[in-house]
């Protein structure tokens, strides 16, 4: 990880459809959370469009589709945890061109990463697909704070990076309307990115102030020299 810098605010990513690419671990790993209690396996890019909500809340929505008790929703969380803990740290890759933005990030601003998936996940992925360098921290919501709004973690972000007096100058950078969101809760203006779970239609009307389409477009959009 990388120290502190001085100056502007930080800049916020999401980890999941923003750095790296989780899909084929998240789907596996949620297939196997429905099959340990007796549920039928969903479509992978079913649940591809649910990356970035709440785990527990996306089992219990899959749970009452299929007919099964959403109670059960904690029993498929700790066997997604059990599998996911191996699983995504060799089925899961950087975004294509998101590491040479980092580094020019990384010189200019302080790099946090806010995400929904608890940390004793995110760090170890981080330091699997050679990311960890460049971040400063990771904010996210602890093991059994399974319905901890994104806001939540984001403001902790910035009252720990001392940027809570002024969001304004800080970024949130995300593929999903959650990251969006989190970050007008917070006064963060949030630019939402496409190569993730989220498209542009989403993205505006949640409120991004920029949209981007690839991981180099998005130091200008940050205001960063290349």
């Amino acid at each position: 990880m990388t120290a502190a810098r001085n100056g502007a605010g930080p800049v916020c990513f999401d980890l999941d459809g923003c750095l790296v690419d989780s899909r084929e671990a998240i789907a596996t790993c949620m297939n196997l959370g429905l099959e340990s209690v007796g549920a039928p396996v969903a479509d992978p890019t079913v649940l591809h469009a649910m990356i970035g909500g709440q785990l527990l809340g996306c089992f219990e929505s899959l749970l009452a589709d299929a007919g099964h008790d959403p109670a059960l929703g904690m029993d498929c969380v700790a066997t997604y945890r059990h599998h996911y803990a191996g699983i995504s740290l060799t089925h899961t890759t950087p975004i294509p061109g998101i590491e040479p933005v980092l580094a020019v990030v990384a010189t200019q601003r302080r790099v946090l990463v806010v995400t929904a998936k608890p940390a004793e996940f995110a760090v170890p992925i981080l330091a699997a697909v050679g990311l960890d360098r460049y971040v400063e921290a990771v904010f996210a919501p602890a093991l059994d704070a399974l319905q901890e709004p994104k806001a939540v973690s984001l403001r902790r972000a910035l009252e720990t990076a001392d940027a809570a007096a002024d969001p304004g100058a800080a970024w949130m950078v995300g593929d999903r309307h959650h990251d969006v969101e989190a970050g007008l809760a917070c006064g963060v203006p949030a630019v939402g990115v496409t190569w993730g779970s989220g498209d542009r239609t989403e993205l505006t009307t949640a409120g991004a102030v920029a949209v981007v389409d690839a991981p180099e477009q998005l130091p200008a959009v940050l205001g960063l020299a290349v």
